[in-house]
C-alpha cells in the first residue's frame, strides 16, 4: 500500500465535509454492496494497517453502524396530530492510541477537552464505496483528535498529583465475539399505519368528555435498531434492538394555576404484543376520574415524615438514587461524587433487600422489560450482576472502562445509536426476603406517624420521573416528581388525594430511612438519558416503607386557566 497522508487544519475540515456529502451521492452511481460486516471489517483492517506505520499507531479501533427505523403516530382529543416514519444510518468510530493502560480517553483533570462526538450519518443505500469513504473520513478525524488528546493526557498525568484510581483505561476481554442475528422487517411488523391511527384516536377521544381537561395525547411508537459492530480485536456483531410503545397522557389545570398531568405507558417488543383497547381504555377512564379529583385536591405544604412508595414509585426511586451511582465509570472520574465507591462489602440497605441487574431477562411476571439485550454496545455478552446482597453492596455496573478492583466489563457498556458507550443501567430488579402485605405496610406507616407525632403520612402512588446530580460541583441530591400522592391519616379518616409536591433528598440519608418492603412488585419501563445518550431501561421493585421523606413545593405555572371555554363545548 502507498503512503497515507493525514491532513491538518482547515483543509482537512473542508475536505471532510465535502466527502461526507459526496459519500451520499456515490450510491446513486455505484449500487454494488457486499455484506455490511465484511465491508466494515475490511475497511477497519485497512485503516489499522495504514496507521501502523505512524509514529503513534492506534492499538484499538472499533466501527459501529446502526440502521434505525422509527414509526410514530400521535393523536389528541380523538384526532390524529401526526404520522411520522424515519430511517437513518448512523456510524461511530472508536479509535484509541497509547495502550490499554493509558490512552487518549483518559480523564483530563481540571481541563476542558473538546471532542467531536461519535455521530456520523451515512448513506442509507447499500453502497460499498459510500460506506468505505465514510469510515475513512471519520478515521482520519478520530486519529487526529486522538493524537492531540493523548499528548494532553500524558502532560496532564505528569504534572498533576497522583490519581486515586490508577487502573487501566481499557479492559482486555477474553472473548472474541462472532454473533449474527438476521434483520427484521420493520414495515411488515408495523403493518398498515392507519390501524394505529385509529387506535390512538380511540384512546385519546374520551378526554373530550371532561370540560376541564385541556390537553390529551396518545402516541404509538415503534423503533427497530439494527446494530453492526466490528473491532480490531476480531469481534463481529449484528443484532436487533426493537420495542413498541403506547403512551397516554392527560392534563388538567387547577384554579391556582397548577398544571396536573397523568401518564400511562405500555411496552412490548412487537406492536402485535401491545395491550388491547379494553385494557388501555379502562386505564384512560381511571386517569380521567383521577384528573377530576386532582383539580380540586389540596396542596401539600413542605413536609418531613413517614411515607410509602408504591412499587412503581420505588422502582423510579432506586433507578435515580442508586442506579446512576453504581455505574462503573463514575467511580473513577475525579469530577464525580463517587457516593458508593468505598462501600463495597458494606451495608447500604436493610439486610432483607437484594438488587440485581439482569439484561438477559425479557420479562418479569409476564411484563416485558425494556432493558433486555444479548450483547452490549462494546461487544460484551450481557449477564446478571448482583449489586446488593442482603443489603450489602457487592458490585458495580461495568463497561470496558476498568476501575480499582474491577478490571473487566460485565456487559453494561451501552449507548444510543451514534454515540460512544459508557457503563449504564439495564434491568434493575429489587427484591425482599421479608415481604409485608399492603395492610401490614399501611399499619407500619401509621405506627411510625404516631411515634413521630405526625397526623398523617404520605403514599406516593405514581411518579412521572426524576433526575439526580452525581458530580462534585453540585449538591449530590435527587428530585422525584410525583403525580399521584395521598395523605394517609392516623385517625382513620379516608386517604386524601393531594398535589403540588416533589420528593427530594440525598442518597445516603434516604437509604438509611428505608424500613420495610411490600410483596407486590411493579415494573417501570422507560428511556434513561446520560452521557452516552438515551437507552431503554427497566426497574422492578416492591413497595417501600420509608421512615422519613422530605417533600418540597413543586414548580407551578403562573398562568390562569383558559378564559374561554373549549370550542367543542359552546
Amino acid at each position: 500500500m502507498g503512503e497515507t497522508r493525514y491532513m491538518t487544519g482547515s483543509a482537512f475540515r473542508v475536505l471532510h465535509n465535502f466527502l461526507l456529502f459526496f459519500s451520499f451521492l456515490i450510491s446513486c452511481v455505484n449500487p454494488a454492496f457486499a455484506d455490511l460486516l465484511d465491508i466494515m471489517e475490511d475497511e477497519l483492517n485497512r485503516e489499522m494497517s495504514e496507521l501502523s506505520s505512524q509514529e503513534e499507531p492506534p492499538y484499538f479501533m472499533a466501527v459501529g453502524v446502526s440502521d434505525v427505523h422509527r414509526t410514530s403516530v400521535s393523536a389528541s382529543f380523538g384526532s390524529v396530530t401526526g404520522t411520522n416514519r424515519s430511517d437513518v444510518r448512523l456510524m461511530t468510530v472508536d479509535l484509541r492510541v497509547g495502550s490499554y493502560e493509558l490512552d487518549n480517553t483518559h480523564e483530563l483533570r481540571e481541563q476542558y477537552s473538546y471532542s467531536s462526538g461519535g455521530n456520523v450519518q451515512v448513506a442509507l443505500d447499500d453502497n460499498e464505496d459510500a460506506l468505505r469513504n465514510a469510515i475513512w473520513l471519520e478515521t482520519n478525524s478520530k486519529y487526529r483528535e486522538a493524537l492531540d488528546r493523548y499528548a494532553k493526557v500524558k502532560t496532564n498525568v505528569a504534572i498533576k498529583i497522583a490519581e486515586e484510581d490508577s487502573s487501566a483505561d481499557f479492559s482486555r476481554e477474553s472473548d472474541v465475539v462472532n454473533y449474527f442475528v438476521p434483520p427484521v422487517d420493520a414495515e411488515k411488523l408495523v403493518g398498515d399505519v392507519s390501524r394505529w391511527e385509529e387506535k390512538v384516536k380511540t384512546i385519546s377521544a374520551p378526554f373530550l368528555e371532561d370540560e376541564d381537561i385541556y390537553g390529551s395525547q396518545a402516541v404509538f411508537s415503534f423503533m427497530v435498531e439494527r446494530k453492526h459492530y466490528v473491532t480490531s480485536e476480531g469481534t463481529r456483531l449484528a443484532q436487533n434492538l426493537m420495542y413498541a410503545r403506547i403512551s397516554v397522557s392527560g392534563f388538567i389545570k387547577s384554579d391556582d394555576g397548577d398544571e396536573l398531568p397523568l401518564y400511562r405507558t405500555y411496552f412490548a417488543y412487537s406492536p402485535e404484543d401491545l395491550p388491547g383497547d379494553d385494557v388501555i381504555m379502562k386505564d384512560v377512564r381511571d386517569m380521567i376520574a383521577t384528573l377530576r379529583k386532582l383539580r380540586d385536591a389540596p396542596v401539600v405544604e413542605p413536609y418531613t415524615g413517614p411515607a410509602i412508595l408504591s412499587g412503581r414509585a420505588a422502582a423510579v426511586f432506586f433507578h435515580e438514587i442508586l442506579g446512576h451511582r453504581i455505574e462503573g465509570h463514575r467511580q473513577k472520574s475525579e469530577s464525580e461524587g463517587q457516593t458508593f465507591k468505598k462501600y463495597i462489602g458494606k451495608a447500604i440497605l436493610p439486610e432483607h433487600i437484594d438488587i440485581i441487574f439482569d439484561p438477559t431477562r425479557k420479562d418479569y411476571s409476564g411484563t416485558s422489560l425494556m432493558g433486555y439485550y444479548v450483547y452490549d454496545d462494546e461487544g460484551v455478552r450481557s449477564r446478571p450482576v448482583d449489586i446488593v446482597e442482603d443489603g450489602v453492596l457487592r458490585n458495580f455496573l461495568m463497561s470496558r472502562s476498568p476501575i480499582e478492583n474491577f478490571p473487566n466489563s460485565n456487559g453494561h457498556g451501552r449507548a444510543q445509536a451514534g454515540m460512544q458507550p459508557v457503563s449504564r443501567q439495564s434491568n434493575m430488579i429489587v427484591s425482599t426476603s421479608q415481604p409485608l402485605s399492603d395492610n401490614e405496610l399501611r399499619g407500619k406507616l401509621i405506627e411510625l406517624c404516631k411515634a413521630q407525632g405526625k397526623p398523617f403520612g404520605l403514599m406516593f402512588k405514581d411518579i412521572q420521573g426524576g433526575f439526580t446530580f452525581t458530580g462534585r460541583t453540585m449538591p449530590n441530591v435527587f428530585n422525584l416528581m410525583p403525580i399521584e400522592v395521598y395523605k394517609v391519616y392516623t385517625d382513620g379518616r379516608p386517604d386524601e388525594l393531594v398535589r403540588g409536591v416533589d420528593l427530594v433528598g440525598t442518597p445516603l440519608v434516604m437509604f438509611s430511612m428505608i424500613a420495610e418492603a411490600g410483596e407486590s412488585a411493579e415494573v417501570f419501563n422507560g428511556i434513561c438519558g446520560a452521557e452516552s445518550g438515551s437507552v431503554p431501561v427497566s426497574a422492578v421493585s416492591p413497595p417501600l416503607l420509608v421512615s422519613q421523606v422530605e417533600v418540597q413545593k413543586k414548580e407551578k405555572s403562573q398562568e390562569r386557566p383558559p378564559i374561554l371555554p373549549r370550542p367543542d363545548l359552546k
